[in-house]
């Protein structure tokens, strides 16, 4: 893996508080150990989308702030859906990121070269 600071046309899609289908203690622990290693490795896609589920991970009370805060400030965009944020009540609780729309999401996927979804 390349230790420079490489930033790829890919975006990561999160929609679960987590990564996979477990229980919310390994599915947090699983996404941390991932974001961890973009950090580390400097790999970064050029956005990360939250939308569902998803959305909980940007918000107050989230295990994975500090890593999603360390590569927004390296330049990878996070948008978070405005309508999930509704959704579950959590508009006032978004600590990273910029709150955009569908069309936000998909603008992001139609010009990424890859699209990947966790």
């Amino acid at each position: 893996m390349t230790t420079s600071t490489e930033k790829s046309s890919t975006v990561i899609l999160l929609n679960n508080d987590g990564m996979g289908n477990a229980e919310p203690e390994l599915q947090h622990k699983l996404i941390t150990a991932y974001l961890t290693l973009l950090n580390e490795y400097d790999v970064l896609p050029s956005v990360i989308c939250f939308f569902t589920q998803g959305v909980r991970l940007v918000v107050e009370g989230s295990p994975v702030l500090d890593l999603l805060s360390s590569l927004e400030k390296k330049g990878v965009w996070l948008i978070v859906c405005h309508t999930c944020l509704n959704h579950y009540g959590l508009q006032d609780k978004l600590k990273v990121g910029f709150v955009g729309g569908m069309g936000d999401i998909l603008e992001a996927q139609w010009r990424a070269e890859k699209v990947i979804t966790l």
